[in-house]
């Protein structure tokens, strides 16, 4: 099978920051904009969000009822497939924990499909999602987060590579076994570690 590339960026080249994983660079002030589709323009009362699948209660959550839920912050670093990585951002949401919690995983849940108000989707393994490892972020820098990063909510699973942080998600599906998204069906790692360096498959 050919790999599709997609993205493109810097050459990557490993730098001497111990916060780098291998082959990325820093991105300074930049917060570059990369998207597989036209970013939409999806209003905070029109956004919804889903769990569903292996659950035991399927819900579905408003914008305004998800800021009533209980804050998270994540402060850290994310790291982009095509190189660039960024410190120190400043993302709020909500734990992914707290609204997995309120669905109930069944037993045999071991993996999910994120999807996107767009149509994109990726997937993840669920153990990549629990254990204060991701979020709906909703804000990012202290302010709303805007169309062109995922606003009016995005998922961030900062520990993976950035495609894996849908933009303008919609829901998570719970599988039991993994099915690919869109960049995974088109060459691309199916986890993203970017300290393995879990770029393409194969790598």
């Amino acid at each position: 099978m050919s790999t599709t590339r997609g993205f493109t960026g810097r050459p990557r080249t490993a730098g001497p920051d111990p916060r780098l994983p291998p082959g990325q660079y820093d991105a300074g002030d930049a917060f570059p904009v990369l998207a597989a589709e036209v970013t939409p323009r999806l209003a905070a009362a029109d956004w919804t969000f889903r769990i569903d699948g292996l659950v035991a209660r399927p819900r579905t959550w408003g914008h305004e009822e998800l800021r009533e839920l209980p804050r998270a912050e994540y402060r850290g670093d994310i790291h982009c497939v095509t190189g660039w990585s960024k410190f120190g951002v400043r993302f709020a949401g909500v734990s992914l924990d707290d609204l997995l919690a309120q669905a109930g995983p069944t037993a045999d849940a071991t993996h999910a499909i994120a999807y996107s108000h767009t149509g994109y989707t990726t997937d993840l393994e669920l153990a990549d999602l629990t254990g204060g490892r991701a979020w709906i972020a909703f804000e990012y820098d202290g302010r709303p987060l805007a169309p062109e990063h995922g606003g009016p909510a995005r998922l961030l699973v900062p520990h993976l590579y950035f495609w894996k942080s849908a933009k303008w998600i919609a829901g998570l599906r719970l599988l039991d076994h993994d099915e690919p998204g869109f960049w995974e069906q088109n060459g691309y790692h199916r986890r993203g570690n970017p300290w393995r360096e879990e770029r393409y498959a194969g790598d």
